[in-house]
This record gives C-alpha cells, sequence and structure tokens, in this order.
C-alpha cells in the first residue's frame, strides 16, 4: 500500500472537556437517582432526630396556672431544665448510674468478645473435618433475636435454672438485682455478639496469604509470635471496624437487659431503658428525649475518639489519600 506525499493528514481530535451545561445536566441527574435514599434517611433518620431534640425543651404540662386558675394541658417549654435534671436529685442519681452500667456494659462485654471472637474466627479459619458445620454453629446465637435471646437466658437463670446447677453452693438470683444480674446481662451479650466480630475477623484472616505464615515458618517463629506479629497486624483493619460496630451497639443496648433481668433494677439499668421507662411509664417524653439526646452525644464522642485515636479506616479515608 503506498501513501501519496505531502497529502493532507486529519489530525486526531483532541478530547476537549464537557461544557458546563452537560456537567450541570450530569449533576441533575445524579441528583434525581439520588433523591429517593435521601427522601427515605430524611423521613426515617433526620426528622425523628429533629423531632427528639425538639421534645427535649419541652414538659408536659397538666394543671392549674396559679396566677390565672385556667387548666393547663400540653407541652411546656422549660429550656435546659430538662437536661438539668440529669444531674440533680433522684433524677440524677438514676441516670448517672445507668449512664455507668452503660458504659462498664460496653468496656466489659466488648472485650470479652474480643477475645472469644478472635478465637471463633481462628477455630473456623483451620482446615478440618466438619469445619463448615462448625462454622454453621458458632453462628447460631447471632441469628437468634435478642428479644429472644435474653428469655432463653432468663430461663438459664432462673433460680432452679441450669445456672445454678453448674454453680455449687446456694442459689443464686440471677435475675433478680445486683452484680449477678449484672454479669448475667454481660454473659448474654458475650454469646450472642461474639459471634459477629469473629465473622470479620474471619474475612480478614482468609486475604492473609500462606506463604507469609510459610515464611514465618521458616524463620522459626513460635505460634504466639505469629500471631503476634502476623495475624493481629493483618486483621486489625477488620478487627476494628467490628470493634466499631459492637461499641455504638452495646452502648444503646436496650432488649437484652430488658427481656433478661427487666425495668427499674439498679444494676442493669441502662440510659436506653431509663428513657423507654420514662415515657411510657410516667409519661415524661421531653425528660426521655432530653436522655436519648444525651446518648446520641455520648455515643458521637466515642465513635470520633475511637476513629480518630485507635485509626479505625472506616470510610477509607486514607486509602483516597494515598490514590
Amino acid at each position: 500500500m503506498t501513501t501519496m506525499v505531502g497529502a493532507p493528514v486529519d489530525p486526531k481530535p483532541d478530547a476537549t472537556p464537557p461544557g458546563p451545561g452537560r456537567r450541570a445536566g450530569v449533576g441533575r441527574l445524579a441528583a434525581l437517582l439520588v433523591s429517593p435514599t435521601l427522601i427515605v434517611l430524611a423521613l426515617v433518620v433526620a426528622y425523628p432526630i429533629i423531632s427528639a431534640v425538639r421534645l427535649a425543651f419541652y414538659r408536659q404540662s397538666d394543671g392549674i396556672d396559679p396566677q390565672t386558675g385556667i387548666l393547663i394541658k400540653g407541652d411546656e417549654f422549660v429550656g435546659l431544665d430538662n437536661f438539668f435534671d440529669m444531674f440533680r436529685g433522684d433524677t440524677g442519681d438514676r441516670f448517672l448510674n445507668a449512664l455507668l452500667n452503660t458504659t462498664t456494659f460496653t468496656v466489659v462485654a466488648v472485650g470479652l468478645e474480643i477475645i472469644v471472637g478472635v478465637l471463633m474466627a481462628l477455630v473456623m479459619h483451620r482446615a478440618f473435618r466438619g469445619r463448615a458445620l462448625v462454622r454453621a454453629s458458632i453462628l447460631v446465637p447471632w441469628a437468634v433475636p435478642t428479644a429472644i435471646a435474653g428469655l432463653l437466658w432468663r430461663w438459664i437463670f432462673q433460680a432452679d435454672g441450669v445456672a445454678n446447677d453448674l454453680v455449687p453452693g446456694a442459689p443464686i438470683l440471677w435475675t433478680a438485682d445486683g452484680p449477678p444480674a449484672w454479669l448475667a446481662v454481660v454473659i448474654a451479650d458475650t454469646w450472642k455478639t461474639a459471634p459477629f466480630i469473629g465473622l470479620l475477623v474471619l474475612a480478614g484472616l482468609q486475604v492473609i496469604s500462606n506463604e507469609v505464615y510459610e515464611a514465618a515458618k521458616l524463620d522459626g517463629a513460635t505460634p504466639w509470635k505469629t500471631f503476634w506479629s502476623i495475624t493481629l497486624p493483618l486483621v486489625k483493619p477488620a478487627l476494628l471496624v467490628a470493634v466499631l460496630f459492637r461499641i455504638l451497639d452495646t452502648l444503646r443496648m436496650f432488649d437484652l437487659p430488658y427481656t433478661l433481668i427487666g425495668p427499674g433494677k439498679d444494676a442493669t439499668d441502662t440510659v436506653t431503658v431509663l428513657a423507654f421507662e420514662e415515657a411510657v411509664k410516667f409519661g415524661n417524653y421531653g425528660q426521655a428525649s432530653a436522655y436519648s439526646v444525651a446518648l446520641f452525644i455520648y455515643v458521637a464522642t466515642v465513635a470520633f475518639v475511637f476513629v480518630k485515636l485507635l485509626g479505625a479506616d472506616v470510610i477509607g479515608a486514607q486509602r483516597g489519600r494515598k490514590r
């Protein structure tokens, strides 16, 4: 094939960036596609939060106005009085006790769940006969609804239940009040949700290459040294995400202590149980909303500190900066 010398050659057209009109059209299309999700989130998330914050500044007022003698019914704006009441008098004692229970449940239960969950993940990761059955058996407690699990453990911790048969000595009143009730909630919560941490850690273990362990074995590393120097650092991202989810979930724990022990117990009342009791039993929705707002701020602060101090890359920000 011959080419004529001097023949004009069409230059390759340059790729020009889209104009402002095209970019605006793409933006409108993206907003249109995302709008149903945003509307749903606004209805089920934003509106309840805003309503709860607004209600925390009001108090139900049913009585006679001392100045006019007129019967008053409805909500009365009281400013920050509901928040101040959380720290004074009997209301303050109950709230501080519930906040202490919530914090101790989170620290102890999540700590035990980390240990048990990692052990579960190591067992499920090993190759042995019947591994599929063991994995399914370990994950069964996580699939049980929390309210059902609370009722099951309530039967176990009855005065004539299995727990007292295993403990020597006099029967322990697990579901009454005091340290036994607190310990019963911790045991039930660990049994219920440790498989969740085990499942996420197992996902992290499965992406570790066997060549890394073979190299460590050739270098003479002991099993404990291999776990501490190789396994744990490599599963740290998955473990931190699992721990963050469990911390946030335990801080708002309600159904397990409510069904296992019941409301009105000093050893197991959490902030959510206190808010529920204040709203349903006493009809004081303003004070209940104040409890909920305080718990929301507490949970948000814990999540922020966890992400910043421990370096849990939950949203992939560090990977985005590296790219």
